[in-house]
């Protein structure tokens, strides 16, 4: 099992993408979507997931405006990332994840998926999206 993996979240009210680093740290992969509700369960999946694969952080998609303020999604964000801290007991560091819903569209749109496909995979591939960023700004500062 290795010893320090990352695993990054893009929460919604109804759906939550996952997407987990690979053992050297370097790439995200999806780990599917799960439900937003009820969140006890979802806690126990993203509980177990940490256990299971070694994540000791937990990265969450933080909704800024294009401004970079926060609204009301954001505030949500932040309540989430609160409660899945107090749920796992793990780390949680907020993220940045302006576009990352419009970037994984295109991706999923060019590698040809339809739009009813493009909407069961498109918050796994925001979670890829969003942890990938995270990865490569952590690779630009060492």
């Amino acid at each position: 099992m290795p010893d320090e993996r990352t695993c990054g979240i893009d929460w919604g009210e109804a759906r939550v993408g996952v997407a987990i680093d690979d053992d050297l740290g370097v790439l995200a992969h999806g780990r599917g979507v799960v439900p937003a509700k009820p969140e006890p369960a979802l806690f126990a999946h993203l509980a177990k997931l940490a256990k299971d694969s070694g994540v000791t952080r937990f990265i969450v998609g933080l909704p800024l405006d294009m401004k970079g303020g926060e609204g009301d999604a954001a505030r949500k964000a932040r309540a989430f990332a609160q409660r899945l801290a107090d749920a796992t007991r793990l780390e949680i560091e907020l993220w940045d994840e302006r576009l990352t819903t419009t970037e994984a569209r295109r991706t999923l749109a060019a590698a040809g998926f339809d739009e009813r496909k493009i909407k069961t995979r498109i918050d796994e591939v925001a979670a890829v999206t969003l942890l990938q960023s995270w990865l490569d700004a952590r690779t630009r500062r060492r």
